[in-house]
């Protein structure tokens, strides 16, 4: 089997054999298909990845087999291993798989095992499919796949009605975005005649098709990313997908779906170099996303909750990097983010684990001692979102900064000044976090605290590594690695000699933050909740997440129910097609029974009938005859 090939199917044999044999074969069995094919996708992605930088630099290349032909025009099941793909896929396995393994401490005593790691199992095949695939419509074949899953592991334990709602509410969101993703890849057909990756790059590194607007195309695909990556206005399923286990929010959030946008943003660089007013509007959506997300954050009391809003922030963050022309740098943060922001959520797995499901962070707190393991790496990762040098993050946000004040594309003092009142609020939420969770007083009941331990060698181990590579992963040169594929934009003339003073003030922003929230929090949450009771309103507005949903409810959700049940069903449905049948049906009930007397079996009654019959001939043949 071709190795690009293998590295997809791998995780759908997982899917297959887990699915259809796991329940009956045993846990065990169940652990090790499902976390072993993963682990060996991410050998075989390793091997191409070395295969690619060995060699001459030329993307590796393989067909699985051809899907169609029409017209002449063949539509084939292709891969394509760049260096994007190359990043991407090891991210997906790699962290995939740290994620699988954890899972095998949170889930093994859950009755859907096998049902559950087959469904993360399918997850990584669609990513993967996504990621590699060579062309628009072999990526939308993931696409949708991811959705798909998603629903499936958001909406796992779909007993309880609100977490099979949340499941329902991921998957319809992401199809309105879907709508704007397949409009885009239409008109690049009809313009360009092929799906490819390889040659819509090519067809626009030429210069922009005269035929096509790239502008509108960029748009188009930019409202399908929305969705996936959960911006402004399509941002709302990704805070209700926290009712699946943690280790699925750790997937989505981390590795796979939410970077779907991203990824496709980035992939097709050629569009968005013509399409001026696409990027401007990608830089704004993701700079108002981030900021908006990271006001949201300050006052959640749900551990996942706060992550789940600190996710979204980061993705505005990826696209700000996008829109400005810095397509390394997004990609960097990305990678960065995939660490920290699994070792984040997994963590938060860990003390939900601890305190047998409690997740409200004004019930916990001294849990520094307790469980010191899962302090220690989730204090890393709060240090690495934050900022803080020298770890991960300070390295891929600095960068997105630095390109939003000075790049060539769109850069400019505005962007700047509100990506670092962002970084302020995310470092100031992220450790007040911190602190509400391990280090102010313990705020447990008698009966929580006396359960409280650390969490097994699975759940333990994979938050070491992932708090390593937290650590150190911001020292891959990762832009220069991807710049033959993702080239930066320039920075603006006279701009350099800012550069080193905006790279101490992030710091100083990052320290700010964590001094803000330890001066707050220290002793709980009673200082904040004064200061929350002087601005009610306002306290109000950000804790109810500025009331978005309740304004689709209002303005989407209820309009629609009404059209659907008064006007389609009722009046539609009931009156006219119903209506209109039954009223059909009785009247020819009603003529049948008329009918029906003339043939009452009586002999006198059918010879009457037979002579008016007659009587009635010969009037006729008389009058016209």
């Amino acid at each position: 089997m071709d190795l690009l090939t293998a590295i997809v199917l791998l995780p759908l044999a997982g899917f297959l054999i887990n699915g259809l044999a796991g329940a009956r074969l045993g846990r065990g069995f169940v652990s090790i298909v499902g976390c072993g094919l993963p682990i060996l996708a991410f050998v075989a992605a390793l091997r191409a990845f070395f295969a690619l930088t060995g060699g001459d630099g030329a993307p590796l290349v393989a067909t699985a087999y051809t899907w169609g032909s029409v017209g002449g025009q063949s539509f084939e099941i292709g891969f394509w291993f760049d260096r994007l793909g190359a990043v991407m896929a090891l991210i997906v396995t790699g962290v995939g798989s740290l994620i699988h393994i954890y899972s095998t401490g949170y889930m093994k005593e859950d009755p859907g095992y096998a049902r559950y790691f087959a469904y993360l199992n399918l997850f990584l095949f669609f990513m993967l499919l996504l990621v590699l695939g060579r062309s628009l419509l072999v990526c939308f074949v993931g696409w949708e796949g991811v959705g798909l899953a998603s629903y499936l592991l958001i909406g796992f334990w779909f007993e309880d009605p609100a977490k099979a709602r949340a499941g329902k509410k991921a998957f319809i969101t992401n199809r309105v975005g879907d709508a704007g993703f397949l409009l885009g890849m239409f008109l690049l057909y009809h313009a360009l005649g092929t799906l490819n990756f390889d040659g819509v790059q090519a067809a626009f590194a030429a210069g922009a098709p005269a035929a096509l607007s790239a502008d509108l195309v960029g748009i188009l695909l930019f409202i399908g990313a929305t969705g996936k990556s959960a911006q402004i206005p399509l941002h709302v399923w990704l805070p209700d997908a926290m009712a699946g286990p943690t280790p699925v929010s750790a997937l989505i959030h981390a590795a796979t779906m939410v970077t779907a946008g991203v990824y496709l943003v980035a992939r097709l660089n050629g569009i968005y170099a013509h399409a001026p007013l696409a990027s401007e509007l990608i830089a704004v959506i993701g700079v108002a996303t981030a900021l908006f997300a990271a006001t949201i954050a300050v006052t959640q009391t749900d551990i996942k909750k706060v992550l789940a809003w600190s996710t979204i922030s980061q993705l505005g963050y990826m696209f700000l990097a996008l829109g400005v022309g810095a397509y390394g740098a997004a990609v960097f943060h990305l990678y960065t983010h995939a660490f920290f922001k699994a070792c984040l959520f997994l963590g938060a797995g860990s003390v939900i684990h601890a305190l047998s499901g409690e997740q409200d962070i004004r019930r916990m707190g001294g849990l520094a001692r307790r469980i010191p393991l899962t302090f220690a790496t989730f204090a890393i990762a709060t240090a690495a979102i934050a900022g803080i040098p020298p770890l991960a993050g300070f390295f891929s946000k600095d960068e997105i900064l630095w390109f939003a004040f000075a790049s060539d594309r769109g850069g400019g003092p505005l962007l700047w000044v509100v990506g670092a009142f962002t970084a302020l609020l995310t470092a100031f939420y992220m450790f007040r976090l911190l602190w509400l969770t391990f280090l102010s007083p313990s705020r447990m009941d008698e009966n929580t605290a006396h359960h409280v331990h650390e969490s097994p060698p699975a759940m333990t181990g994979v938050l070491l590594v992932l708090a390593a590579l937290s650590a150190v992963g911001g020292f891959v040169a990762l832009p220069h690695f991807l710049h033959p594929v993702l080239p930066m934009a320039g920075i603006g003339e006279g701009l350099e000699r800012y550069e080193t003073p905006l790279l101490v003030t992030s710091v100083l922003i990052a320290l700010a933050g964590l001094a803000g929230a330890a001066s707050l929090y220290a002793q709980g949450p009673a200082r904040a909740e004064r200061l929350a009771a002087r601005v009610p309103r306002l306290h109000r507005l950000l804790s109810g997440t500025y009331f978005v949903d309740e304004l689709y409810d209002a303005a989407v959700t209820r309009p629609i129910a009404w059209l659907s049940e008064v006007v389609l069903l009722r009046l539609g449905d009931r009156w006219l097609i119903d209506g209109s049948l039954h009223g059909l049906a009785a009247l020819a009930r009603g003529a049948a029974g008329r009918l029906s007397r003339v043939q009452g079996g009586g002999v006198q009654r059918y010879m009457l009938l037979a002579g008016l019959g007659i009587l009635v001939c010969v009037a006729w043949v008389w009058r016209h005859v």
